[in-house]
């Protein structure tokens, strides 16, 4: 017979325990342990049973196995279909997160009526808004399709009903903190809810083939809210990031068993809905001052796409013991490591220094190939010297201040030429093996010295 037993799980990472605890021994959390009733059948427990009417699947050699390419579904939202790695396959979970009102269901409503302007009967569940909130966001965003249905129900076993008797193409569950199952006596949005309605919603995904794209909440660090296993179980993991005080969002995977992770799509947000982005280089640069010390452009690679971003920085002197470094877009441990390659290379003294710096547009710069340009912008702006406005940047710095190569080049300085910018400065070790473009100077430097020489003039 079903015993009834209480246990003590993290909301954060899933951790079990007997006992109430006040840190969480396996994230470190405080007060994120809560009760819940688990069920447990005593009989036969721990002891494996053979059937012999059960049917067991056996392994079959890799060289025999057949496969042929499936056709992706094509959204005709190219910056979707480019973080998705061309277009939606069939019977894939994706997960979706962000910051609250930062557009996950106005991009999801807008995929879904693109989807069904294409004769495919969609399904749009959702559990926190009612069918009339529904019909009056997609009035604002001008949807008007018969194919696309809005569902309004938080219990997991009647929206399966619908789903077997409707039997849609594309089905978006918005979201799963509010989905419950019935079976599970824990309250919606626990991590006994969020991992039973997700496993469910992967076998009906797997054996129907139908995409189902779920949106969840995240954390106050930004995180997706539940446990870890709740990514582990998805095929796709998305996250839909942007300032909320700037117009663009950027939609990013973290994990794509189909595609790239390093793919980016930019949006920006408008009374009508969101809009794709299709020149961000020009975009992010409009805006730029002319003849202002502490900016350079850097020709930044995410994914396959070469992106020009402005990058700022203000050093002034400090008037604290320990001098301040702030950075925005950019990883606040690399800025530091620069700033003391620059002090100790170059001979700038920056200890007695505050350092902002910010990466215009509300970009997130992760990769090693800034470190050229946030450089000169430090430079720049303790010197006071500007930098040409027709300059672009882009190298890896070391340690003893040599200018590594890069990956990308040619894309990187086509996308430059494109948007007007006649020199750029690189890594030496960069300069051959590709068509160099009769409209621009390219210069190859070796160490930070050299770069600053060229950039600032002396």
């Amino acid at each position: 017979m079903a015993k009834t037993k209480v246990k003590f799980i993290c909301q954060s990472c899933g951790y079990e325990s007997a006992k109430w605890m006040g840190k969480c021994p396996g994230c470190g959390q405080w007060n994120s342990m809560v009760e819940e009733k688990i069920k447990t059948n005593k009989t036969n427990r721990g002891v494996f049973q053979h059937s012999d009417n059960i049917k067991l699947s056996k392994p079959t050699s890799i060289m025999t196995i057949e496969t042929k390419e499936e056709p992706r579904i094509n959204t005709t939202i190219n910056e979707l279909n480019r973080v998705l790695g061309g277009g939606i396959v069939n019977g894939s979970l994706v997960l979706i997160g962000g910051d609250p009102g930062i557009g996950k269901s106005t991009l999801l409503l807008q995929a879904c009526a693109r989807l069904s302007e294409t004769e495919k009967k969609v399904l749009y569940v959702s559990g926190e808004e009612s069918v009339k909130q529904t019909k009056l966001r997609a009035n604002r965003l001008s949807i008007a399709t018969k194919n696309l249905f809005i569902l309004a129900e938080t219990d997991l076993e009647n929206i399966t009903k619908v789903i077997h008797e409707m039997n849609p193409d594309f089905i978006v569950i918005d979201s799963i903190q509010t989905i419950y199952h019935n079976q599970v006596t824990s309250a919606p949005g626990s991590v006994s809810q969020v991992r039973e309605c997700t496993g469910e919603l992967m076998r009906i995904a797997k054996t129907n083939g139908v995409p189902i794209f779920i949106v969840g909440h995240v954390t106050k660090e930004g995180s997706i809210a539940g446990p870890r296993l709740l990514e582990h179980m998805v095929d796709t993991v998305l996250y839909f990031e942007g300032e909320r005080h700037h117009t663009f969002r950027i939609l990013r995977a973290v994990k794509n068993r189909f595609g790239s992770t390093n793919e980016m799509g930019i949006f920006e947000m408008k009374e009508t809905g969101l809009e794709e982005v299709l020149n961000p280089s020009e975009i992010f640069l409009e805006e730029r001052s002319q003849g202002a010390a502490g900016s350079a452009v850097v020709a930044s690679m995410e994914g396959t796409r070469p992106v020009l971003v402005e990058i700022q920085a203000l050093i002034a002197p400090t008037s604290y013991g320990n001098p301040r470094r702030m950075a925005t877009g950019l990883d606040h441990n690399r800025v530091s490591l620069l700033m003391a390659v620059l002090e100790k290379r170059v001979g700038l003294l920056l200890q007695n220094q505050d350092a902002y710096l910010k990466v215009a547009g509300g970009v997130k710069l992760d990769e090693p190939a800034v470190d050229l340009a946030v450089a000169i912008s430090i430079a720049s702006s303790f010197k006071d010297l500007p930098t040409r406005s027709t300059d672009v940047f882009f190298g890896e710095v070391g340690l003893t201040g040599e200018i590594r190569r890069v990956s990308r080049v040619e894309q990187r300085v086509q996308e430059a030429v494109k948007l007007g910018f006649k020199r750029i400065i690189l890594p030496k070790a960069n300069i051959g093996g590709w068509t160099k473009p009769a409209e621009v100077e390219v210069i190859g430097v070796v160490n930070i010295s050299e770069a600053l020489s060229h950039a600032l003039g002396g």
